[in-house]
């Protein structure tokens, strides 16, 4: 897969990607495990989500929803898309302290704005290298970001969450 790969094909992970992925992973086991991951079914992110979930040790679920803007979706289509699958996420999740969500950087964005909620008119974009972490958090008062498309684990100059 070419390093700047974008879009809804689905090919599966690099050698690069599988040996970020594997880094990504160790990273989240240590700093923070989910006790359940919801994953996009297109072959990347199924393969991301079945190497984490077999290093934090949690079982995994694959949603069609997560997957990246199809061709034939508007702008609109794609955000109404990604606000149902958060509801529905947040819905079958209350029985978990913390879950992880592995999808695409166009969903990851439209599932920020939804988190947040942002207008569904706006000039956001929350960037998202491959294997980025973004560590959010709901508390019943708070929606908050705790960082956006950390890489630490990839080169090792960010400071670590304390999840």
């Amino acid at each position: 897969m070419p390093e700047d790969y974008t879009g809804s094909t689905d090919l599966p992970l690099t050698s690069k990607g599988l040996i970020q992925v594997a880094k990504m992973s160790a990273r989240v086991q240590k700093e923070f495990p989910p006790e359940f991951i919801w994953s996009s079914t297109l072959k990347r992110a199924s393969q991301a989500a079945g190497i984490l979930a077999d290093a934090v040790g949690c079982p995994v679920a694959y949603l069609d929803d997560l997957r990246e803007r199809q061709e034939t979706e508007s702008i609109r289509e794609f955000r109404a898309r990604a606000e149902r699958i958060l509801s529905s996420i947040e819905e079958n999740s209350k029985a978990y302290k913390r879950i992880a969500i592995v999808s695409h950087g166009g969903m990851i964005t439209k599932l920020i704005e939804s988190f947040l909620p942002l207008p569904h008119e706006n000039n956001v974009c929350f960037h998202s290298d491959n294997t980025g972490i973004h560590l959010l958090e709901q508390t019943p008062k708070w929606k908050i970001i705790r960082f956006a498309n950390s890489t630490a684990h990839l080169n090792g100059d960010e400071p670590a969450a304390n999840g």
